[in-house]
């Protein structure tokens, strides 16, 4: 059995999966051209409804960055416990979207505004089945070349 079929994602429609190179799922109007993450079936750009599914770059520069050091409020956070803070930030998807995302890091030492970064998936928390909840997050790409 692979073992992605054990790995579920923590909600449908955000990221392709199973995939051994998981691209985020996002809508991009036939009117105007606005690129949206998550998608969504209208455009709040222009108001129009011709939308299509488009998957996005997986990788982009960080535009922006915090540490989370606190939980958020529950629900809808279901997270480990004891709380884990965690770095959050918005990542430009060259041509397409700036996507809010977690971070694989919270280290301010690893993480600086114009770096390249790239996709990836992390346990979120085990659920009663005992399915891996997965979610999506970006990376410093320079994690992948060492």
């Amino acid at each position: 059995m692979n073992e992605l079929e054990h790995r579920i994602p923590i909600a449908p429609g955000l990221f392709t999966w199973p995939s051994a190179q998981p691209q985020l799922i996002g809508t991009r109007c036939r009117k105007c051209g606005e690129v949206k993450f998550p998608a969504q079936g209208s455009c709040a750009n222009c108001c129009g409804e011709d939308v299509e599914e488009i998957l996005l770059a997986r990788r982009g520069k960080l535009w922006s960055w915090t540490v989370q050091a606190f939980p958020p409020k529950s629900p809808p956070y279901v997270g480990p416990a004891p709380f884990k803070e965690f770095g959050v930030g918005y990542v430009e998807l060259p041509g397409q979207v700036c996507v809010e995302s977690r971070l694989s890091t919270a280290d301010p030492e690893r993480l600086r505004i114009g770096m390249e970064m790239e996709l990836a998936i992390e346990l979120m928390h085990i659920d009663a089945h005992g399915n891996e909840v997965v979610c999506f997050c970006f990376r410093p790409l320079e994690d992948q070349q060492s």
